[in-house]
């Protein structure tokens, strides 16, 4: 798989988890794919910053549905938010 083909089969994962996110009031957008196409960076947004839950949801939701989509995903990361003063 190219490395095209693997953004466009992260960004279907995450249209097919972003309706569950954003019924709680949350969001998700793909902010990278490095380490040889093996690592997703995301940022959770909206209710699921601070969410005592986020990092289950992470692993139990989002990284097991990019991993349906592109098997050699091998980790997903969340960057969090960084304040502005």
């Amino acid at each position: 798989m190219t490395s095209e083909e693997i953004k466009t089969n992260v960004l279907k994962a995450l249209d097919e988890i972003r309706p569950f996110l954003q019924s709680d009031g949350g969001d998700i957008s793909l902010l990278g794919i490095e380490k040889n196409d093996t690592l997703v960076k995301v940022q959770l947004k909206g209710a699921c910053v601070g969410c005592s839950v986020n990092q289950m949801t992470l692993r139990s939701g989002v990284e097991m549905t990019i991993k349906k989509y592109a098997p050699q995903i091998e980790q997903v990361i969340n960057i969090e938010v960084q304040e502005t003063a």
